[in-house]
């Protein structure tokens, strides 16, 4: 059974920042529970992974995580993605969970990620998504505050020649 403990992950991993065309944001290793009849890694682990171990080191270090949503109300929920299956994963294998691209508006955050075999080095699969920024205690989307839009735009300074900005599909939903 899997169970997680997003202190610890978060705690365990940080962001490190080496690879030329992606940012490294953690691993992990596929274990039997997320295998299925055919042998290989269930498409709804595939989500998982990169939400627990991807998106929400993200959210975490642009404050909007967590801690953002029991401390003040605002947090970001997922309204569209897309995700492509390139290649597939088992059982034991590694896998590495990497920003591929970042942008926000006032609003919104789109980001796309990629999962590649740790060992092997393929790409085994992408998700790309759109976030709104929502108070909880309204259930509405709100405006990020100034603190938020700071970090975000010196991420992207100090991250965007790393970015790959092909193939995305939610670009245009951004209100720039």
């Amino acid at each position: 059974k899997f169970v997680h403990n997003r202190t610890l992950i978060l705690q365990y991993y940080s962001i490190n920042f080496t690879n030329k065309m992606s940012l490294y944001l953690n691993s992990k290793k596929i274990i039997k529970e997320w295998t299925d009849y055919n042998g290989h890694m269930n498409v709804a682990y595939y989500v998982l992974i990169f939400d627990l171990f991807g998106a929400e080191i993200l959210m975490d270090k642009f404050k909007m995580g967590e801690e953002s949503a029991k401390k003040t109300k605002k947090s970001t929920m997922v309204v569209e993605s897309h995700i492509a299956y390139n290649q597939e994963v088992k059982e034991g294998d590694e896998v590495d969970v990497n920003l591929l691209y970042f942008d926000h508006d006032k609003k919104r955050l789109q980001y796309k990620l990629e999962m590649t075999h740790k060992e092997k080095k393929f790409l085994a699969s992408t998700i790309e998504i759109l976030s709104l920024y929502v108070d909880l205690d309204q259930r509405k989307v709100s405006e990020f505050e100034n603190e938020k839009i700071i970090i975000m735009k010196e991420f992207i300074k100090n991250n965007s020649q790393k970015f790959k900005s092909d193939n995305l599909i939610f670009s245009n939903k951004l209100k720039k």
